[in-house]
């Protein structure tokens, strides 16, 4: 189980306020990661600095056996695929959904003077397949739904097959068939035994697919817990995680938590 990621005493600081703080963790290869924690708990600049977009103030952060600081992370970017709302918005709304996916190649977002090959299409494709968009491959990317253009998001990230993939809130604004839809491809994704080591940050644990094996809980900065899901999410860590009395209830892979009466 090779290391993918790991962070050692890790501080993020911004305005003398610690938003990520003293952190120590590992994902390994095989393991799909969820992060948990109310707004400020400091999941997305995690995610950020998995994807090399932030570098620590103190402590080291090492994604996929190189340390952040001591390489080169334009050459390492293409090894890691990220998704995110915030990437979405740069993505040219007129741009053609088989070209958003295609150009993750190249690591730009809109189609300009590269060259593909054959099979660089190919496989772009049969991405689009898998996530159930081969039928919307002509479309314009401003003209999906909120549902759609989260799935070519993810698409794009896959497209060259990345040995990490991170997703922040994929199923964020999205109504209640479009999230389990997209579900219900992540966990098929999640359990497939080629997927890449997967780190998700998501508000609520209704939300986690089935197949994520493990859960990090934030809240201030700070990891409250971490672990396997079926020992880590639990009604009382819940409940420190979010600042009130939470129950938790399971059933066939998926949870669900709302406020204790």
């Amino acid at each position: 189980m090779p290391q993918v990621l790991e962070f050692s005493d890790v501080v993020v600081r911004r305005n003398a306020r610690n938003i990520v703080d003293s952190i120590d963790w590992t994902v390994n290869d095989d393991e799909r990661w969820v992060i948990l924690g109310p707004n400020g708990a400091g999941k997305t600049t995690v995610l950020q600095l998995a994807d090399t977009l932030l570098h620590p103030t103190s402590g080291a952060v090492t994604i996929l056996g190189e340390r952040m600081g001591r390489t080169d992370v334009f050459e390492l970017r293409p090894r890691i695929g990220f998704a995110s709302s915030a990437m979405a918005k740069r993505v040219p709304p007129e741009e053609h959904v088989i070209n958003v996916v295609l150009t993750a190649a190249y690591s730009v977002l809109g189609r300009w003077n590269e060259s593909y090959e054959d099979i660089d299409e190919r496989r772009a494709l049969r991405v689009l397949a898998e996530w159930r968009l081969d039928h919307l491959a002509d479309r314009t990317f401003g003209t999906l739904s909120d549902g759609e253009q989260k799935r070519v998001q993810i698409a794009r990230a896959v497209m060259t097959d990345p040995e990490l993939l991170l997703l922040d809130e994929p199923t964020a604004s999205l109504d209640l068939g479009a999230r389990e839809e997209l579900l219900t491809l992540l966990s098929g994704y999640a359990q497939a035994p080629t997927t890449p080591a997967m780190v998700m940050v998501t508000h609520h644990v209704e939300e986690i697919p089935v197949g994520f094996t493990h859960v990090m809980l934030m809240r201030d900065g700070a990891i409250v817990a971490a672990g396997p899901i079926e020992e880590t999410l639990t009604a009382e860590n819940l409940t420190d995680t979010f600042g009130m009395p939470i129950t938790l209830s399971s059933e066939d892979g998926r949870h669900a938590a709302r406020a204790a009466h």
